[in-house]
């Protein structure tokens, strides 16, 4: 009897044990939604590999770096560290063993993030399935490759603050910014950076990066989100396409992995804080319709665009986004339509929009000064005002594909 009585005891607290340590279901939930508004399974799952098992190669102006694995995994991935390393790599860029991290992970956003946010983040992450890859992170050539240098970057650029309290703005607004700023790192493809691969102060005014260009997303009424109605840019992000334009490229991953995956109510904080950030108010002037190269595009896009764009290059529908009054026709720099002209595209798939619409690529057909003299007339035609493409620019990244 006493032998029964004690091996019932040890069973209660055993049971009890477990249950205490077994995580709570809802800072798993909690952490999940982290995930989501930090994209993380974006950054840290390569194509046709494992969620969160790293692997997907970014390119840098500084060469090449690998995303790690961040599975629970103890060998290769983060099953071996404590909560409080994972949060000095998030928040701090410096993960075990004093390592500096590269900000291509972008701890200087995510300084901004919760230590009660960071925790459950860690608790989501235990519950995935690890994932036994290593990978070498670190593909940058000398002296980049020098992690230490991490610390002067530091010095000089990160300035990881608490958020200050802003007076008269709305909570939507307040929120709005903390997710562009902080675990949305925005910024990270948006704003234009300097020779160290640090923001400038032009924050969210469009920045080249990996053969695209990341659009001017402030409230400038042309380039920028400006003429865009805040239920439009909700439905932008949730869907990947509105009236006015449609993501591909780098922006599709996002929309698929993160923000179509993000509550309505901080998709309308988005929209209303990029709403709310100034633009530069420039007004470019069109070319003149009657010159020349404005003429040959005319022709070219006649025979190869408007047969899905329309003569009036309003698009059809959801099928082929407009080109007339879309601010990604009209950026500073035409690196993505060129890319899109010569590679193709496919827009993002998503739940409310599960047929992705495609564009092939047009390489074979046009040359250097074709392209250039289609995307003159696209930047410049139905009310559009932008700079000429030259022949040279559109040769630069034929080439820069045809290495890659």
């Amino acid at each position: 009897m006493k032998r029964a009585v004690a091996v019932l005891g040890v069973a209660v607290l055993a049971c009890a044990t477990a249950a205490q340590a077994a995580p709570d279901p809802a800072r798993i939930a909690a952490g999940h939604y982290q995930a989501i508004l930090a994209d993380c399974l974006g950054c840290h799952t390569a194509p046709g590999g494992k969620p969160f098992a790293g692997g997907l190669v970014l390119e840098t102006p500084f060469g090449k770096l690998a995303t790690p694995n961040i599975t629970p995994d103890r060998d290769t991935g983060i099953g071996g560290w404590s909560p409080a390393q994972f949060r000095d790599a998030i928040k701090s860029g410096v993960a075990p063993g004093g390592r500096r991290l590269y900000p291509a992970m972008p701890y200087p956003s995510y300084a901004r993030i919760s230590d009660a946010d960071i925790n459950d983040l860690w608790t989501y992450l235990g519950t995935v399935a690890p994932v036994r890859n290593r990978v070498n992170v670190n593909l940058l050539s000398f002296p980049f490759n020098i992690r230490a240098l991490m610390v002067g970057w530091n010095w000089l650029f990160f300035k990881p603050a608490a958020a200050a309290s802003k007076p008269g703005k709305s909570a939507d607004l307040i929120r709005g910014e903390y997710l562009v700023n902080g675990p949305g790192h925005c910024g990270a493809c948006h704003t234009p950076k300097n020779l160290f691969g640090a923001d400038r102060a032009a924050a969210l005014t469009g920045a080249s990066l990996s053969g695209w260009f990341a659009p001017d997303i402030t409230a400038q009424a042309r380039r920028g989100v400006g003429s865009w109605r805040v239920g439009e840019l909700v439905t932008y992000l949730k869907s990947g396409h509105n009236s006015h334009s449609m993501a591909s490229g780098p922006m599709a991953e996002v929309i698929e992995n993160s923000t179509a995956q993000m509550r309505d109510t901080d998709l309308s904080a988005i929209a209303a804080y990029l709403k709310d950030v100034p633009g530069d108010g420039a007004s470019p002037t069109a070319l003149a319709a009657n010159g020349a190269r404005m003429k040959a595009g005319a022709a070219l896009y006649e025979e190869n665009c408007q047969g899905c764009h329309n003569p009036g290059g309003d698009g059809q529908s959801i099928i082929f986004p407009p080109l007339a009054a879309n601010p990604v026709v009209q950026q500073a720099s035409a690196e993505t339509l060129i890319r899109v002209v010569l590679a193709g595209t496919q827009a993002a798939q998503t739940a409310r929009a599960p047929t992705a619409a495609a564009m092939p690529s047009f390489a074979w057909r046009l040359d250097d000064a074709q392209v250039a003299d289609i995307l003159t007339y696209i930047r410049n035609a139905w009310g559009n005002a932008a700079g000429a493409v030259s022949p040279n620019r559109v040769a630069r990244s034929r080439a820069a594909l045809q290495r890659r």
